[in-house]
């Protein structure tokens, strides 16, 4: 794991949300790289390995309850943890545990909430098999 706690792929379309977590994430140790869609996160994912990915559901070209579905039916990528920070609708959430989504984050969210569920994320992909189907944890108002 590089960096003190690991390396996040941040997706989102909105570059300010992007800088926010991103920010958040390096001030408590995380190596930190950023996508603006799925399409992008599916091409950096190999290079960059993350021990974490956070994805917004809206997004252009590919969004992220679908770039979950394609991470999870990846060999090389099925096993990483994937929370969804976004609106978090009722939708959004069924959706993202269909699709394999770890845990939730709802937007406008506590920076330490991101910290803490992304660092919870990260440490248990260390120690547990993730197959993206036991159920996802929860950060955060799931309605939101």
């Amino acid at each position: 794991m590089s960096g003190a706690y690991g390396r996040v792929l941040v997706v989102d379309d909105n570059k300010v949300i992007r800088q926010l977590i991103r920010v958040n994430l390096e001030l408590e140790g995380f190596e930190v790289v950023t996508a603006a869609d799925g399409v992008e996160c599916l091409d950096l994912v190999h290079e960059f390995r993350p021990d974490v990915i956070t994805l917004d559901v809206v997004m252009p070209r590919l969004d992220g309850i679908q770039t979950a579905l394609r991470l999870r039916a990846d060999p090389r990528t099925g096993h990483l943890p994937v929370a969804v920070v976004s609106a978090c609708t009722p939708h959004e959430v069924d959706s993202g545990v269909a699709a394999g989504v770890d845990a939730f984050l709802a937007k406008p969210f506590e920076p330490s909430d991101l910290v803490s569920m992304v660092r919870r994320l990260a440490e248990r992909r260390g120690t547990e098999p993730l197959d993206g189907r036991r159920g996802a944890g929860t950060a955060g108002s799931a309605t939101g």
